[in-house]
């Protein structure tokens, strides 16, 4: 497997330019509900799960949690992306390859170690990308074996929605649920599997319809992540406002 290999520096340079230029060049609006550091998990090593519906995931997680926490966080990534793009060590990804056995033990003890040291860690228990719409989300075992490890860690839930409403550029929203303090080592792999789909299900379906009622797909109780960045369409408004003055 390939571990984290963090750089402060790496860190503050690519923020700047993930915030400025990437967000806000390929984005109408990026916003977060919720709570990342709630009270409840105080004491407790801490899991994030997300659904995994597109390329942006992670980076989408990145600017929340470097915007919204001091914590030291972490991301699991598939081996084979984790090689195609190695600089996302330097900001805390490592890898997984779940066609090795020993590779999979590997990064689930690298987990637990990271855990144990006051670290937070997310993962996509999908273990692919998958359309936010499909059902049931399908979680990997994975996530399960991994939890009985851990039995006092606490799960928070990150759901994503996204789409193109209003502009020609996409808007995602994220939402974190209540954490979710289960006695994991009481339940096997399989429950610990179910009860996590069941609760990110609920969570996704649950902000979605939000989103679809609120006025301009946008609830009031989200916080913006990044500064909005014009969509062609706004623009085309100026010109054309501009000329008929």
């Amino acid at each position: 497997m390939l571990s984290a290999n963090k750089s402060r520096l790496f860190d503050q340079m690519f923020f700047h330019y993930h915030q400025k230029y990437l967000l806000e060049r390929r984005f109408r609006y990026v916003g977060f509900t919720g709570d990342l550091d709630p009270s409840l998990v105080e004491g407790r090593p801490v899991l994030y799960i997300m659904n995994h519906s597109s390329w942006w995931d992670g980076l989408l997680a990145y600017q929340a949690f470097r915007k919204l926490t001091s914590h030291d966080h972490y991301v699991m990534m598939e081996e084979k992306q984790l090689n195609k793009f190695t600089f996302f060590r330097k900001l805390g990804a490592f890898s997984i390859n779940k066609e090795s056995a020993s590779d999979v033990r590997a990064s689930f003890e690298y987990t637990t170690q990271l855990l144990r040291a006051g670290k937070r860690v997310w993962m996509y228990p999908q273990g692919r990308i998958m359309h936010q719409d499909l059902r049931p989300l399908s979680f990997q075992r994975g996530i399960g074996v991994l939890l009985r490890r851990l039995p006092d860690v606490a799960v928070i839930p990150v759901t994503l929605v996204h789409g193109m409403y209003g502009q020609d550029k996409p808007e995602a929203l994220l939402m974190a649920g209540p954490p979710l303090l289960d006695h994991w080592g009481m339940m096997d792999s399989r429950m610990i599997t179910n009860r996590l789909e069941t609760v990110m299900e609920e969570q996704l379906d649950s902000q979605k319809l939000e989103v679809m009622k609120a006025v301009n797909n946008r609830p009031e109780r989200y916080q913006p992540l990044t500064k909005s960045g014009r969509s062609t369409s706004e623009r085309f408004d100026d010109v054309f406002v501009r000329k008929r003055g």
